[in-house]
């Protein structure tokens, strides 16, 4: 009758019983932390408290000052991983003014290839790796009016593409069946909390799939989550480490593709 009335509750609810992917140790979920355009107060902020946790997280670069090259290859030499937000970060002119010649408009799905190629160039130097994860500049991958993702995907030039949406199915995913072109994740407005910020996790925890966070500013720049918030945060995750497994993205996907569901 309790495994009845389990099952019935979580078909209402729509959470699965059992973990959609096993994730290492007996881990409920996967936790990445990703943090858009290398921005200094991620080295300033992020990094020493995700140090001091002993946690790893993805770090999507984009036009790198020269003197914060250093500090980003200590990240990469640390265990972080250094990926790919291209050299000048193309969006739509309506989200921002910019650089009339680095609006997505003005590219072709060529020239988008083109600059992801060399942006992995710079991350080989930082690093040493030979491939690197992506994250699409504003989320969006259109360059001239034009998709680029199929051409993206042929083209093999990044492991994964990852978006800024989500949602609840999301959480609930087999990991290892998802699309590498289409990983999604989830944003947060100036002024979130760090309840907020834990309640994500533990919906992912509920699910059994995997919580992709995404950040830009943390304590300063832009669109930022305070640093209060992020170490509250970061605070959970080292207490729970039992329970949620925090780990880079392209860790976490190399793992669920190894590990498929053993229920499907």
């Amino acid at each position: 009758m309790k495994m009845l009335l389990a099952l019935a509750l979580s078909l209402v609810c729509g959470v699965s019983t059992a973990s959609a992917t096993t994730w290492p140790e007996g881990a409920k979920a996967a936790v990445v932390l990703t943090y858009d355009d290398g921005l200094d107060s991620q080295l300033d902020h992020a990094v020493p408290v995700l140090d001091a946790a002993g946690l790893k997280a993805t770090f999507f670069l984009a036009g790198l000052k020269p003197a914060d090259v250093p500090r980003w290859r200590a990240v990469g030499e640390t265990g972080h991983e250094l990926a790919n937000h291209t050299l000048f970060h193309p969006c739509p002119a309506s989200k921002f003014s910019t650089d009339p010649r680095y609006t997505s408009e003005a590219y072709t799905p060529a020239s988008m290839l083109k600059e992801i190629e060399q942006q992995n160039v710079l991350l080989t130097a930082l690093d040493g790796k030979p491939t690197h994860g992506f994250a699409s500049p504003c989320g969006q991958t259109m360059a001239g009016g034009v998709d680029y993702i199929e051409a993206l995907r042929a083209a093999n030039l990044v492991t994964y593409v990852r978006g800024v949406h989500t949602s609840p199915d999301d959480l609930r995913a087999d990991v290892g069946r998802m699309d590498p072109m289409h990983i999604p994740s989830r944003g947060f407005d100036e002024g979130v909390t760090g309840a907020q910020l834990i309640d994500f996790a533990k919906q992912a925890q509920a699910g059994g799939g995997m919580a992709v966070y995404l950040f830009h500013g943390v304590g300063g720049d832009y669109l930022q989550v305070s640093d209060s918030a992020h170490r509250e945060l970061i605070t959970w995750l080292a207490a729970h480490h039992g329970e949620v497994w925090v780990t880079t993205l392209q860790g976490a996907l190399d793992w669920a593709k190894a590990h498929p569901d053993p229920h499907q």
